[in-house]
């Protein structure tokens, strides 16, 4: 296997636990990675806000990849990377679906997360992501302002891969489809994957894919586990992810990522 020097980590059901928290083993494992000189970084569907907090917690001063790929920014110095937001005729088409069966669709913009409305099954998710919530009369109104970097249609899990059927075969090429959590359905550019982010940023750090690991749990993670040299899946990743993914470790409660990290990277460098 070719020497890693870059390690691409999704956070939520991967490097978080259920509760929300990186573990201290996890935390230690991380630093000593960082310590042989392997750059690490968040690769994340979150805003960049929302993942700020936990690259501050593991001391990370490098791009990170947030909004599936849409916006790759350094958590210290602000300094953007990559951006690729949604056309407006995409962003419009998504909004008059979500329109048309009373979904919540979040829009955001400027970092920023704005709905039209807040039904009960999104009510949780500025929650979960701790980011406030900006409640507007027309989500179309904001383009003037710029283009949402993606924008999120929440639907109960048992209907979701219906809608993401439907959006897929309304959008087509213009915009990239999956799905981050049952009941999460993610629009982006078609250039706003993780693969596609991480490429970006492999050029950025002068490595190949051949020297990139990247850990992730569910759809919206294959491209990316697909595009890095060793792609890992974790335990709890559904099992057409898992397919995807060069090797499988332990569940995100199990400190799946750090007990990958500690076999791949330090074990054999003892």
């Amino acid at each position: 296997m070719q020497e890693i020097k870059l390690v691409a980590i999704d956070l939520d059901d991967t490097l978080l636990r259920d509760d929300l928290t990186i573990s201290p083993y996890s935390k230690e494992t991380i630093r000593a990675v960082r310590e042989r000189g392997v750059a690490v970084t968040l690769a994340t569907g979150r805003m960049f806000r929302s993942a700020l907090p936990y690259a501050q917690e593991l001391g990370f001063d490098v791009p990170l990849i947030t909004y599936q790929g849409a916006l790759v920014k350094n958590a210290f110095s602000g300094e953007v990377i990559y951006h690729c937001p949604l056309t407006a005729d995409v962003a419009e088409d998504v909004i008059d679906i979500a329109r048309e069966k009373n979904l919540q669709v979040n829009f955001y913009l400027n970092d920023h997360l704005y709905v039209e409305r807040l039904t009960p099954l999104g009510a949780h998710y500025p929650r979960f992501a701790r980011v406030p919530c900006y409640q507007v009369g027309d989500l179309k109104a904001l383009l003037h302002k710029g283009n949402p970097l993606k924008l999120l249609l929440i639907e109960d899990e048992t209907m979701i891969d219906e809608l993401a059927r439907e959006v897929k075969a309304m959008l087509g090429s213009r915009a990239h489809v999956t799905k981050s959590k049952p009941r999460y359905l993610e629009v982006v550019h078609p250039r706003a994957t993780k693969a596609h982010a991480l490429q970006e940023l492999a050029h950025w750090f002068g490595v190949s894919r051949e020297e990139i690991m990247a850990f992730g749990d569910s759809f919206n993670d294959i491209e990316m586990l697909e595009f890095a040299g060793l792609g890992v899946a974790v335990a709890n990743a559904p099992p057409e992810v898992r397919i995807c993914a060069s090797h499988v470790t332990s569940s995100n409660n199990e400190d799946g990522v750090a007990r990958a990290l500690e076999e791949f990277l330090l074990d054999k460098n003892l």
